[in-house]
């Protein structure tokens, strides 16, 4: 049930978030850090928010423009969690930035008659190299024969091994693969013409032999490449609902998007008071930062439970949720930085209702 603890949940210190529209912001302290309101302090420092606490001082770095309204955080009740956490409320300024437009994603980058590579993001193989693109639209790419090398396809029937209903036609779906780590890349939707999935490939301007820079961590690519898939749907669509989907039409994960202002931090009880004895950050333990995210409601549509169940079907008999597609690999994998967000949370915000709770960092 969505109102149980998850089992793998870490301790949490200190858990921050800022709207940056409401200019307000909440912040838990737990009570294995601080017993009364009375123990902890805040104050602002120069692009940082500092929380004095028993254990010492947390400084956590805030984002360019957003700064603390000092004597602005107050004690507010924390209902059926208070025998755990202390919550404030607070105020913030924020000042517009460009930090605010630093998400876009890769079709947003793509310029015309403009060269770019494509790279494998798994392995970090040149796939496609030296693309001019004479316009950039929100379509599959071109395809020649340089990918013959880099690239593998394997064709294979899709949506019929579940189906008793033998008028329903089989759809046959040709996988494309990194040739060096047999990564699945995309889908060749006609005999030139690839579709490539966001979360798989990493695109840079062609700029002589350079080669990108070492790929980031897994998690943290697919999470932001789908956080910031996910806006750009919102913004363009005006759609708060997204059905993630396999290949072959299946759902796997219902996401409900409810803010894309938030700024978060959260700093496990263990991180809370390492700071150094003269009341500065340690010199080899950089301070917390809080990061831009998108808050969201989600549900596995795996599954079991019955409140999970009916919204699944609930759902599924409104069509409310616009489709986004991806490998069953990869939406494994952001089923799990969802689970990961979410056992980061305070107990009183890991589930709303039938749904649980997570953020995806931008």
């Amino acid at each position: 049930m969505a109102n149980e603890v998850p089992a793998k949940t870490h301790g949490v210190g200190v858990f921050l978030e800022l709207r940056r529209r409401l200019q307000s912001g909440l912040l838990i302290v737990g009570k294995d850090v601080a017993q009364t309101p009375a123990d902890v302090a805040i104050t602002s420092g120069d692009s940082s928010l500092h929380i004095r606490t028993p254990r010492g001082v947390l400084y956590l770095t805030l984002p360019a423009g957003v700064t603390f309204e000092q004597g602005s955080c107050i004690p507010t009740p924390a209902g059926e969690s208070c025998g755990e956490e202390l919550h404030f409320r607070l105020r913030i300024s924020v000042e517009r930035s460009t930090d605010e437009d630093s998400s876009a994603s890769m079709m947003k980058m793509l310029r015309a008659k403009k060269a770019y590579c494509f790279y494998c993001q798994g392995c970090m193989t040149r796939l496609l190299e030296d693309r001019v693109f004479k316009r950039v639209l929100p379509l599959p790419n071109a395809r020649d024969g340089s990918c013959e090398q880099t690239l593998t396809e394997e064709v294979s029937p899709v949506g019929t091994e579940d189906s008793q209903d033998p008028k329903k036609p089989c759809r046959r779906l040709a996988l494309i693969s990194c040739a060096s780590c047999s990564s699945v890349l995309g889908e060749a939707v006609a005999p030139e013409t690839l579709k490539l999935y966001v979360t798989q490939v990493v695109v840079e301007p062609a700029v002589g032999d350079r080669k990108p820079e070492a790929s980031l961590n897994r998690s943290l690519f697919v999470e932001r490449t789908v956080a910031v898939r996910l806006l750009e749907l919102s913004n363009s669509l005006s759609t708060y609902h997204f059905s993630v989907q396999t290949p072959d039409g299946k759902a796997f994960l219902l996401l409900w998007l409810l803010n894309s202002d938030s700024i978060i931090a959260s700093v496990p009880e263990t991180r809370v008071g390492t700071e150094s004895s003269n009341g500065s950050p340690a010199l080899h333990s950089p301070s917390p930062r809080a990061t831009r995210a998108l808050k969201l409601l989600y549900i596995a549509c795996s599954d079991t439970g019955i409140q999970q169940r009916d919204t699944v079907t609930s759902w599924e008999v409104s069509v409310i949720g616009h489709p986004v597609v991806l490998p069953l690999k990869v939406c494994e994998e952001l089923l799990q930085v969802m689970d990961d967000s979410n056992s980061t949370l305070p107990a009183s915000m890991r589930c709303m209702r039938s749904y649980e709770v997570a953020y995806l960092r931008l």
